[in-house]
């Protein structure tokens, strides 16, 4: 596991505007950083994550703030990006795109949250199978599945 204690140890990391991680990455301080992450094979796991895009398997986090996340699955405080492409989202209270959120499944974890908020987007809850006009209740609304 890579273990990042500064933001100058994680910017020493970035090559052509990307850091690029092999397995799973521990952030023990906050970073806000101008580049993308990817992580191979790996999970993040980190209090406070800004950044342009991240691609990584597994996602625990604090805070979010991304241009775009692809993850298999998100678990955060607070969620803020451009577009959100996951398996599965369990967020505390908060999680706001500015375009698409393109998920499994997606719960709030706290008995007071907002709903999830996609400015000029949409929401859609993907499916592998079962019928495409299914109807399904996260957070007490309903929403149409979609086929993957």
């Amino acid at each position: 596991m890579k273990i990042y204690k500064t933001q100058e140890d994680v910017e020493k990391d970035i090559k052509n505007g990307v850091l690029t991680i092999e397995g799973d990455v521990k952030f023990e301080c906050s970073i806000s950083i101008e580049a993308s992450i990817e992580i191979f094979s790996g999970n993040i796991t980190a209090w406070d994550i800004t950044a342009g895009d991240i691609n990584a398997r597994n996602i625990t986090a604090w805070n979010i703030n991304a241009l775009n996340i692809n993850a298999r699955d998100i678990n955060a405080r607070d969620i803020n990006a451009g577009n959100i492409n996951a398996g599965n989202i369990i967020y505390h209270a908060f999680c706001c795109v500015y375009q698409n959120i393109k998920c499994l499944s997606i719960k709030a974890k706290r008995g007071k949250y907002q709903e999830p908020i996609c400015l000029d987007g949409k929401l859609e809850i993907k499916q592998d199978i079962g019928k495409s006009d299914e109807i399904i209740e996260v957070n007490g609304k309903k929403y149409k599945l979609i086929n993957q």
